[in-house]
């Protein structure tokens, strides 16, 4: 019997045969550096903890069914599991990248990846012959994020996928906005598929922790190699956080979805908001392509102010969301990408790409919709004060 995603998110980590037989139906933490062998001759499944732990293994095993692919790897942050992608590339290899893409992966990509002869170009992958007009015969990868952080830019996976096709090159998708209940990239041909699980796949901002996913087993094996090598692996005791926290993430991000659709509404019909970033949006240019590969328009949006004070004035009088970096947990999250997620990505660069001094980001938590949407209203009456000064 095949298991739908809500029900593979439960049951996804307990496998007949590869736990303890005692019944538990919870996956055991196995608190152990390491392991007996029984013979110098032949070793076991597990040797040492950072080449693999039982629990860990349950958490990679289930994140691979969710994603549809071969293999999972479960690293200690989500850039860590980003950078560990990146490092299967060589010297002399060429990336493009969509220029709206969270502020760590800029950094990375932009201030590591150089020292090492990995080439890069930024392009706005909106546009498809944009994408084809930077793919050179060096280009060994094409890197998306969709919805992308903080403006929720749209990328087209089919057509970025067939042009990698065209050239040889891998393709890699960030799915930390949408989870995989509701894009599931590696079906569309994306070979890795990378999360961020801190955020909705945890959902409750206790813990660090990256996935990634591949399609087929070579690049599996790759990815493999990086992360023993590397050592960047997930602990035993957030690996079991996580299997316990994926297990509610269906019932969370589909009720912060649909929270999110009634603020971004709200906000599109106040005269201080400049404009809402948020797929859910007929307005959202992006909006017809993300529907037809996506079965959810998600629970994070943007609003651009007329300026940093007002910016400024807002989130000083807002009262219910914890204002802080990262997104996707059960309390709402306000934050700034300015300074918190972009912080990384000079000013003119930030300014390419829509990152004004006045823009916000909110992911929706799980408090009473109304407490939100009149917090909001209370907070943009303090700010249009400000504004009008």
């Amino acid at each position: 019997m095949s298991k739908r995603l809500e029900t593979a998110l439960i049951h996804g980590a307990i496998r007949e045969g590869y736990v303890d037989k005692k019944g538990a139906v919870n996956v055991p933490v196995y608190l152990s550096s390491t392991f007996h062998q029984e013979s110098i001759d032949e070793f076991g499944e597990y040797d040492y903890a950072r080449s693999g732990n039982p629990t860990r293994a349950a958490l990679e095993m289930a994140i691979a069914e969710l994603e549809g692919g071969n293999r999972g790897f479960a690293f200690s942050t989500g850039m860590a599991a980003v950078s560990a992608c990146f490092m299967i590339l060589s010297a002399g290899d060429h990336i493009v990248i969509t220029e709206d893409v969270y502020g760590g992966t800029y950094r990375f990509v932009t201030k590591v990846l150089p020292r090492y002869g990995i080439t890069h170009t930024f392009v706005d992958f909106t546009d498809v012959e944009a994408v084809k007009a930077a793919v050179t015969p060096e280009t060994k990868l094409i890197y998306m994020e969709t919805p992308s952080n903080p403006t929720l830019g749209i990328i087209d996976i089919r057509a970025v996928v067939d042009i990698a096709k065209q050239h040889g090159a891998m393709t890699f998708l960030d799915n930390t906005f949408m989870t995989p209940l509701h894009q599931r990239p590696l079906d569309l041909g994306v070979d890795v598929v990378i999360h961020s699980a801190t955020k909705f796949l945890s959902g409750h901002s206790d813990i660090l922790a990256g996935l990634v996913v591949t399609k087929d087993g070579e690049l599996g094996n790759q990815i493999y190699f990086i992360q023993n090598s590397f050592g960047s692996v997930l602990g035993v005791q957030d690996s079991f956080t996580l299997i316990q926290n994926m297990k509610t993430t269906a019932v969370r991000f589909n009720e912060q979805t649909r929270v999110a659709g009634r603020i971004a509404e709200f906000l599109e019909q106040q005269p201080l908001v400049e404009k809402v970033y948020y797929p859910g949006l007929a307005s959202h240019p992006g909006a017809a392509i993300h529907n037809g590969q996506s079965t959810s328009t998600g629970a994070v949006l943007s609003f651009s102010l007329p300026s940093y004070a007002v910016a400024k004035a807002f989130v000083d009088a807002m009262q219910i969301p914890v204002f802080a970096v990262s997104l996707g947990g059960v309390e709402s999250i306000l934050s700034y990408p300015a300074k918190m997620s972009h912080a990384a990505m000079e000013p003119e660069e930030r300014a390419k790409r829509g990152i004004t001094d006045g823009l916000l980001r909110f992911s929706v938590g799980l408090e009473n919709e109304d407490d939100l949407l009149e917090d909001f209203a209370q907070a943009l009456a303090v700010a249009s004060n400000v504004a009008v000064k």
